[in-house]
């Protein structure tokens, strides 16, 4: 099985501007495209900017709005798969946001949506509900890819659920602020070797409002390295998620088959 050529758009777009950051996602694509990357993955909340405050409300869609419909356009016209984050309206209930991402196929078809399950800060909390399904997955180039956005990504218990659902790559939008530069340099790598898979970490970049993005996204591989790592500035970071070295790790390293999972009941 071939690999799968990952790209990560380290970008805060356009506050508030969704027509300017679909733009960007496209020239984005274009070039993800022409690299030979089958996804293309963009930061949390990234079609409307994170800190928006009021306007989180007034810019929120629905999953199968009007940008979604643009996205769709977008991986068709390119030829992959497109991961992005953006604030979902309920259209079942009122008034109810969720700080959403969205998978979408190469073909325009919908592979995953998923919903934050663990917000951050009192900012996400005042704006959105937490989503409750934690294990969100979808079938890409022969890979089984799930779903993450941010914060998530820091609970070990999230990602092993994963791992134990057979995830081989999680994507992960992202708006990670300083000073949590061990996020992204430690714990991500760490969690990808611990639970054997890779992980797509794609984050914010610079100053946003009162938030202050570190950018540093990064593939980092079951081995527990980056195989790809972006800067603190803008750019679009390319790496390969390689199906066979992910089975040879798998076979060397022991942790899911020494699992004693009768042990951990008083975690939960």
């Amino acid at each position: 099985m071939p690999a799968l050529r990952t790209a990560l758009l380290q970008s805060s777009g356009e506050l508030g501007d969704v027509a300017a950051n679909l733009k960007i996602l496209d020239e984005a694509a274009a070039r993800a495209a022409a690299a030979g990357a089958g996804v293309l993955l963009a930061p949390e909340l990234f079609l409307t900017g994170y800190a928006i405050g009021a306007d989180m409300a007034r810019l929120a869609e629905p999953a199968d709005g009007p940008s979604a419909r643009a996205v769709a356009a977008i991986a068709v016209r390119h030829g992959l798969a497109v991961g992005y984050g953006y604030p979902e309206r309920d259209t079942e209930r009122h008034g109810v946001l969720y700080n959403a991402a969205r998978l979408v196929g190469p073909d325009g078809d919908v592979l995953a949506d998923y919903r934050k399950t663990h917000l951050f800060g009192g900012f996400e909390t005042t704006w959105f509900t937490p989503g409750d399904q934690a294990v969100v997955q979808a079938e890409l180039g022969g890979l089984t890819v799930g779903m993450m956005i941010c914060y998530d990504v820091e609970f070990p218990e999230n990602v092993r659920a994963h791992a134990l659902a057979g995830t081989d790559l999680l994507l992960v939008p992202t708006a990670l602020m300083h000073p949590a530069e061990i996020v992204p340099l430690s714990v991500v790598p760490v969690r990808a070797f611990e639970n054997q898979l890779y992980i797509a970490y794609a984050n914010r970049t610079g100053p946003e409002g009162d938030f202050e993005f570190v950018g540093l996204s990064a593939l980092a591989g079951p081995d527990g390295t980056a195989r790809a790592r972006a800067g603190r500035a803008e750019e679009l970071v390319i790496g390969d998620v390689d199906p066979e070295f992910l089975a040879a790790s798998r076979a060397e390293n022991p942790y899911l088959r020494d699992r004693r999972p009768g042990l951990y009941g008083p975690l939960v």
